[in-house]
């Protein structure tokens, strides 16, 4: 007919079609852009430190660190914690979310970290970390990880789970000059902290806060570690603040993080 304009014939579609190998296929999710990582962390006696490599690396775990402490505990509680006046294991390790349950069972049916005075795990969330490294475990695959491994068994002091589901926990981080660790515990102590890890560093300040403040910072630190139930937490932060803060000869910086699946710490 004249006059009529003709319809145009409709384009193919672009889209890709659906594969075998798709996950709308497949029926599952596909995996999330940005794993979630966690920082375990075990402090353990320094003869189980190549125990517990051997069991990374038969996990595959991509990255641990390995330094050298110092138990703080005394000896009342000695053989509680496992965490008294002695050479120390702290072991950092970098792992996927999903993977933390599984590190921390077997690192605690390895080293009896379930029976009392073995030594204490906990894990800390990341909220950020450097490129490659995110890329690492971007292209990782885990295959699924059963809650029980056939033929394993449970010790009798052996809990269910962690205690980290029945209480909340805290990682006091305080930062001191060189030689005050011992008394400073002592006063962490008295509000009800029962024990800590030192580790020694170096201090760097810049310039610029230094005049502000007016303070002065000796190039060797220790850096004391308490994990604490979160009810004790200010006591302990407060009362330390108070005896060995910034305006003390220690000058002591001090902050906390969250802990969590935190195994081996029944009595605090």
């Amino acid at each position: 007919m004249a006059g009529e304009k003709k319809t145009p014939p409709a384009k193919p579609s672009r889209a890709k079609p659906e594969t075998p190998d798709s996950p709308a296929i497949r029926g599952v999710p596909a995996a999330p852009d940005t794993p979630v990582l966690r920082a375990l962390i075990f402090i353990i006696e320094w003869k189980a430190a190549g125990d517990i490599t051997r069991i990374f690396e038969e996990q595959h775990v991509r990255f641990h660190f390995i330094c050298k402490g110092r138990g703080t505990a005394n000896s009342e509680i000695l053989d509680i914690l496992g965490i008294g006046a002695s050479e120390k294991a702290v072991v950092i390790c970098l792992e996927q979310d999903m993977m933390a349950p599984l590190l921390i069972r077997e690192v605690s049916q390895a080293l009896g970290l379930y029976n009392l005075g073995a030594g204490i795990a906990f894990t800390i969330p990341l909220s950020g970390i450097n490129k490659p490294v995110l890329q690492v475990f971007k292209n990782s695959v885990h295959k699924h990880i059963s809650e029980k491994k056939p033929g394993s068994r449970r010790g009798k002091n052996e809990r269910e789970d962690t205690v980290g589901a029945e209480k909340k926990y805290d990682l006091i981080v305080i930062i001191v000059n060189q030689g005050y660790s011992d008394e400073l515990m002592a006063v962490a102590r008295d509000v009800g902290a029962t024990g800590g890890t030192i580790l020694n560093a170096r201090g760097l300040v810049h310039r610029g806060p230094v005049k502000f403040f007016g303070i002065s910072v000796q190039d060797e630190r220790e850096i004391i570690t308490i994990l604490a139930g979160r009810d004790k937490k200010v006591a302990i932060m407060r009362a330390v603040s108070e005896s060995f803060g910034l305006n003390s000869k220690a000058k002591g910086l001090v902050f906390s993080l969250p802990a969590q699946d935190v195994t081996g710490l029944s009595q605090i």
